[in-house]
């Protein structure tokens, strides 16, 4: 890595404890250790701060003084017991350490299961997560993947908007109780993903551009502020302190890996590009894990996901919103916002997306007016993560509604079986497997001009839907920060065991998730070498797909799958093992919202 070799944050001595800040734009800058009179940092000409306190341990609160007069949490604080505004707590992150790793478990044999901490259980903590991790083994759930968890202002946050990316947030437990967590879930055989934002930092209490100003950069822009300053000289300090971070998650922690939150904001001209550098860091430091790393990715960049004699590279897989944004079209018929790039050939494109990972490879966008995406048929399906539902596309509603709210229980039984059957990594919403009714909405804890802010802002974004066209309609919007948002987010556990709808379909999700990992992990683990799809039926909009996949061995998986509401012929179905029908096992047509799965053999 470039620039001196300095580690973030305090670190634990047989002797007291070293504080580091970097504070290129500060003049002065004083420890101020709780019950200690303050103690001035020597800087060097990097514009590091330096400090030993002889008295400081673990457990000791202290804060930073700038300029003698601004006082303010440590940036790469370990823990913030009384939220991001309050002094920092001495944690020492490497004790956390196992002496024993947990191996993880191949890539091919993951099933994501997103959550936030805050609403998924009754409690909101990570203990209360915890409860719930032999149901989702027994379900056949492999990993779940926790959204971001660095310090945030407030009660409550999806998480996004981070101030200290290395504290976890407190109103979900203490550093100890996450760890507690991670190694539950490793008794059980269930890898740990979190989601990790390193393309801007949250609006209030971020002290970061006062005294360390070029750790922003008016270079480049993003849709939430000004970049993070990733290139040059003071863009080196800036890439330590992120990546730091990852292998804090990695290596502390023990996550089995990350998802990296929208990296095409990364934005960075330096010859090795930041992701670049991120992944083959860690890749090179911690050589004897299963670590998986994610992308979410606009910009559908295949090189990112490259493989080398069938071994990831980089990173293992990208969020497939392309085969999400294309299904929903289908199941929905809505044609909105970003739906619109995919109805005009949603079919065409939700088949691209199966046999070829990505369904825009450099065509021309229709939002943006200008190509995406790289060609990707040379990936293999284990290098996308397909979904129906997930934070954002549910999150991102006006009234955060699920899938189950807006589709009937036959469009829904479809749309899990084809996201659970098909060979690409397959992620599920928490509730998801029930069919949950409550929704998923957009909530903060910002008060004064961002919350104002964030609030009109929430109504702007919708103003251009016909069900919120007018102000009145508008107003039905939920308000981001009112508590009664996040309170309406929570899953209401009492009621799905009630509810003999979601009993039912969480025996479908059950039996899914069987043939997933006895019929189609093997096959992944084997290697797909091609990939094709035919349209059945003349209407993009009410139509079916017949796409198979073929190993080196001759292994052939069908999914035949009609989306119109009228039926269709039935194509030719592979010789061998039936492995799904929804519809009646021996109609003769292709049902409407029926899917096939067959498991044949080339002779």
């Amino acid at each position: 890595m470039a620039g001196p070799a300095r580690r973030y944050g305090p670190r634990c001595l047989d002797h007291g404890v070293c504080f580091n800040l970097w504070a290129p734009t500060a003049q002065s800058v004083e420890l101020l250790e709780a019950g200690r009179p303050p103690l001035r940092m020597m800087r060097d000409h990097d514009g590091w701060y330096q400090a030993l306190s002889p008295t400081a341990h673990v457990g000791t609160r202290y804060q930073f003084r700038i300029n003698e007069d601004l006082v303010v949490p440590d940036p790469a604080s370990f823990f913030q017991p009384d939220d991001v505004g309050a002094p920092s707590e001495v944690v020492d992150t490497a004790a956390f350490r196992d002496s024993v790793l947990y191996p993880g478990r191949p890539w091919a044999e993951a099933v994501i299961y997103e959550l936030h901490v805050g609403t998924f259980s009754e409690e909101g903590t990570y203990a209360g997560v915890e409860k719930k991790l032999p149901y989702l083994r027994d379900l056949g759930i492999t990993a779940i993947e926790l959204m971001p968890l660095n310090d945030v202002p407030g009660r409550h946050n999806w998480g996004y908007d981070g101030v200290l990316l290395n504290a976890p947030n407190a109103r979900y437990g203490r550093p100890e109780d996450l760890k507690r967590l991670l190694r539950a879930a490793h008794a059980l055989d269930i890898m740990v993903y979190l989601d990790v934002v390193y393309n801007h930092f949250g609006p209030q209490l971020n002290y970061l551009h006062l005294y360390a100003e070029s750790f922003f950069t008016a270079r480049h822009s993003t849709g939430w502020g000004p970049a993070v300053n990733l290139e040059g000289h003071d863009g080196a300090f800036v890439r330590e302190f992120l990546i730091e971070n990852a292998l804090m998650w990695l290596r502390d922690y023990g996550f089995d890996g990350l998802r990296l939150d929208a990296v095409h904001a990364l934005k960075d001209d330096s010859d090795r590009h930041f992701l670049i550098e991120l992944a083959e860091t860690v890749r090179s430091q911690l050589p004897d894990r299963r670590v998986h790393l994610m992308l979410e990715n606009e910009a559908n960049q295949a090189r990112l996901l490259d493989r080398a004699q069938g071994r990831t590279r980089l990173y293992d897989a990208q969020w497939g919103d392309d085969f999400h944004n294309a299904l929903h079209v289908l199941l929905t018929g809505e044609d909105e916002g970003y739906y619109r790039a995919f109805a005009d050939r949603p079919l065409e494109h939700l088949a691209r997306a199966l046999t070829e990972g990505f369904a825009y490879q450099g065509e021309i966008f229709p939002l943006h007016d200008e190509p995406r995406g790289e060609p990707s048929a040379h990936l293999p399906p284990d290098a996308t993560i397909f979904f129906a539902q997930n934070h954002d596309q549910i999150g991102n509603r006006a009234l955060g509604e699920r899938l189950s709210a807006l589709v009937g229980p036959e469009k829904l039984d479809q749309a899990m079986a084809l996201v659970l059957l098909n060979p690409h990594i397959p992620l599920l919403f928490m509730g998801e497997e029930a069919a949950a009714e409550t929704p998923f909405l957009f909530f903060a804890d910002w008060s004064g001009e961002a919350a104002e802010l964030t609030r009109e802002g929430r109504r702007k974004e919708f103003a251009r839907f016909k069900a919120f066209s007018t102000p009145g309609m508008r107003a039905r919007i939920p308000d981001p920060c009112d508590e009664k948002t996040f309170g309406a987010s929570k899953l209401d556990w009492a009621g799905i065991d009630r509810s003999p709808a979601s009993a039912r379909f969480r025996g479908l999700t059950a039996r899914l998730l069987k043939i997933r990992r006895e019929k189609i992990v093997p096959l992944i683990k084997r290697g797909f070498v091609s990939a094709h799809c035919r349209l059945l039926g003349e209407n993009q909009r009410k139509g079916g797909l017949d796409a198979r996949w073929r190993t080196q061995k001759g292994d052939i998986l069908q999914i035949v799958a009609n989306f119109a509401d009228h039926e269709l012929p039935m194509p030719a179905l592979v010789a061998g093992e039936s492995l799904w029908r929804l519809g009646a096992a021996d109609a003769p047509e292709l049902l409407p919202s029926d899917i096939i799965v067959r498991l044949g053999h080339e002779a």
